[in-house]
């Protein structure tokens, strides 16, 4: 007989407890479960609702099932249907019927809605971690090749000469941002919705704060409505997910790119590479595929989870059960993802001659030839169309820009001196651009800096 089988005359069917049931994917919640079971049961005793004795048996037992299911002596029943009704059962089979107290003042609308929340602040700080942990690996690699020029590139089109190491940088401000968002996050989920009851709050005179402080939790939920149908938690952790997934996809794709033969601007290590089973040559960048592909699937999560819950009305509906498979499958494969990825960074070399090679091609250094035109007097525009004149002729010679002769500059535009090899030679183009946020060396190394200042923070949580 289920707990809340009272009103019914038939036991379900065992389609029905298979296609119902939620212990497959919720019985990971267990630790959540058992804390809140533990602070609510607190409470409970504090306030005089339940005797002090039973509510001191009560925790001491979930204590005890809790190392069990740590140990591996528990076997969920698919019969009892999620977490909850699981440890429940598991409780009163131990200690009878003061285990049936556990649950007054409390349905598991609101025990569901804490669990999540509590399971999921747990999650995001793990992944704030893995952040970290991945943005030093950003940084090392940054001040190992420090002086490395790249070409910089708009459309996949060669634009202006970069260090390698600003390249890098800009995927450690993507993921800071990602570790604020979590944050940020985590301060939003992090209230208790216990003592919404089912959904209209209940009779009994809960200490609802006490509970709170208890689980860590800054506050409660101001409406016993919005605290069991509120998902807006779990759609935002879904959203950070997939914002770590693009910005990772981002520079998968260029890991990608810059390991093929066409760029050569990096080689993985074997330990992060594949072949293939026909072609004996290939050295396959799955790694950094499958985190691209993988960003696809995650996309889905969050799409899949505001689909279910755009038509619900208040207050709780079972739909929201599918809440979770969504949200789980998201951090399950960003906390994959980030720590293999940068391992794979880190062992990853960096071909620099290539690099330089590539950027001394493909004119990245016209906007520095316009500039010291405009420096010398000509209009922006003019100085603008004047390069574009002398990249056509380079283009038709097979020619660059630093290969013409001074007399052949002049011939574009008189204001041409000497001085134009300096202004056009890749390490002027670098590091002229010495404003903050720019790739000159000086500013590089200044931001390096300020990030391993940054990343050894990493924002502190709030509890």
């Amino acid at each position: 007989m289920k707990l809340w089988g009272g009103r019914f005359s038939k036991s379900t069917d065992k389609s029905v407890d298979s296609f119902n049931s939620s212990i497959g994917f919720d019985a990971r919640m267990y630790r959540q479960d058992i804390n809140g079971s533990i602070a609510h049961c607190e409470m409970l005793g504090k306030q005089g609702i339940i005797p002090k004795s039973d509510a001191d048996l009560i925790i001491k037992t979930l204590g005890e099932i809790l190392s069990d299911i740590e140990d591996g002596l528990i076997e969920f029943s698919i019969e009892a249907e999620d977490i909850h009704m699981n440890i429940e059962k598991l409780l009163i089979e131990r200690i009878g019927d003061i285990g049936k107290r556990l649950h007054t003042g409390r349905s598991r609308n609101d025990q569901v809605a804490l669990d999540l929340r509590l399971y999921l602040r747990d999650e995001c700080e793990k992944i704030r971690s893995h952040i970290k942990d991945f943005n030093n690996v950003l940084i090392e690699l940054a001040e190992a090749n420090i002086g490395v020029v790249m070409p910089g590139y708009t459309h996949l089109q060669k634009a202006q000469p970069i260090l390698f190491s600003h390249h890098l940088m800009a995927y450690f401000e993507m993921l800071c941002r990602d570790s604020e968002r979590l944050l940020q996050c985590i301060e939003r989920m992090n209230v208790s919705p216990l003592g919404s009851g089912a959904l209209a709050g209940t009779t009994y005179p809960l200490d609802r704060e006490f509970a709170a402080a208890a689980l860590g939790m800054k506050g409660i939920t101001q409406n016993s409505l919005d605290g069991v149908s509120d998902r807006d938690f779990a759609i935002e952790v879904c959203f950070v997910m997939s914002m770590i997934m693009m910005h990772l996809s981002r520079l998968a794709e260029e890991i990608i790119l810059w390991s093929s033969g066409e760029f050569g601007f990096v080689e993985l290590d074997d330990a992060f590479s594949t072949g293939s089973s026909i072609m004996p040559q290939k050295k396959n960048p799955d790694i950094a595929e499958l985190a691209r592909g993988k960003t696809g699937r995650v996309y889905g999560d969050l799409i899949a989870l505001l689909t279910v819950m755009k038509g619900l009305p208040l207050a709780y509906n079972k739909d929201m059960q599918e809440d979770k498979e969504q949200v789980f499958d998201a951090v399950d494969t960003v906390s994959a993802t980030l720590p293999v990825f940068a391992k794979m960074l880190s062992t990853m070399k960096v071909n620099k001659s290539n690099m330089r090679k590539a950027a001394a091609e493909g004119f990245t250094n016209a906007t520095d030839a316009a500039d010291y035109l405009v420096k010398k007097g000509l209009p922006f525009r003019d100085a603008h169309k004047v390069i574009g004149e002398m990249v056509a002729f380079c283009t038709a010679e097979n020619r660059t820009i630093e290969s013409l002769s001074l007399d052949e500059f002049k011939g574009f535009c008189p204001l041409f001196g000497d001085d134009i090899y300096n202004a056009v030679s890749l390490e002027n183009c670098v590091n002229l651009r010495d404003i903050p946020g720019g790739t000159s060396l000086n500013q590089v190394k200044s931001a390096i800096k300020n990030a391993k200042r940054r990343n050894s923070l990493l924002y502190p949580t709030i509890r």
